[in-house]
């Protein structure tokens, strides 16, 4: 079963749960949606009418638990752990992976130093000892590890859920996208149109020689023609040249001294 699959049955195992519980009782249910090993989305939890109810009562913090899982990462639990419960060691884990993913979103090469300092490990060893087997074994990122230049190099991570207000920033990337897309669009057919143009211009003017060539290997032709049939003409002629024969013999004339 792939790892989208997996996905879309926890998310609706958990929703279903979820929707026939309120107050406190949905406490279990957050922690063990949140600690699972195999669920990285939780926005569908989000939106069960039981759980958005949690807000302002008693029983809120589970609810900022669950937006701490679905948009937050470790850095943002360790600055609000004093009003929010301690977590279970699954589910610190589960937020470590989830900071890999949100960092992974706007850079593909991740320093190690900064890896380090955000997920709150000792030293590379422990690091790359969690992105191998916490990681990319599990499917979330695909990546590789850099020791030389101290790096991790992710062309692949798993989506998160979307933060509030992130939509209508996607919305706006993609417009731009789209409208540059187009305008490339119609350059490589202003260039295919060129480029069309100038291949006939190319064959008309290439026609023009060949025929040119043939015009002038015709004239040359006809005027060979003409002037092998003129020489034709002359020897053919009866007295047209003399016959060497008959030249020789003729008597000579003899010279008679002057006196």
């Amino acid at each position: 079963m792939d790892i989208e699959q997996k996905q879309a049955e926890l998310i609706d195992h958990f929703v279903k749960q979820a929707s026939a519980k309120k107050g406190s009782a949905l406490g279990s249910i957050i922690v063990e949606a949140t600690s699972h090993p195999s669920l990285f989305a939780f926005s569908e939890i989000l939106a069960v009418p039981t759980v958005a109810e949690l807000e302002g009562t008693d029983n809120s913090v589970y609810l900022e638990v669950l937006r701490l899982f679905a948009h937050g990462t470790w850095s943002d639990y360790k600055s609000n752990s004093g009003s929010l419960p301690q977590l279970v060691p699954d589910q610190v884990l589960k937020l470590k992976q989830l900071t890999v993913l949100t960092l992974a979103e706007t850079n593909k090469v991740l320093p190690y130093d900064q890896l380090i300092l955000e997920l709150d490990v000792t030293n590379v060893r422990e690091l790359e000892d969690f992105l191998i087997n916490e990681c990319m074994y599990v499917g979330i990122v695909r990546g590789k590890l850099d020791q030389l230049r101290r790096c991790f190099e992710v062309p692949f991570a798993a989506g998160r859920d979307l933060r509030p207000g992130q939509l209508g920033s996607m919305i706006q990337t993609l417009s731009n996208w789209l409208g540059t897309s187009d305008n490339l669009l119609i350059s490589i057919q202003e260039k295919i149109k060129w480029a069309d143009t100038k291949s006939e211009l190319d064959k008309k003017h290439q026609k023009e020689v060949e025929d040119r060539v043939e015009d002038v290997k015709k004239s040359l032709s006809l005027k060979a023609d003409v002037d092998f049939r003129g020489l034709e003409e002359i020897y053919s002629e009866p007295g047209g040249v003399m016959d060497y024969e008959e030249d020789r013999s003729r008597p000579k004339r003899r010279r008679h001294p002057i006196s």
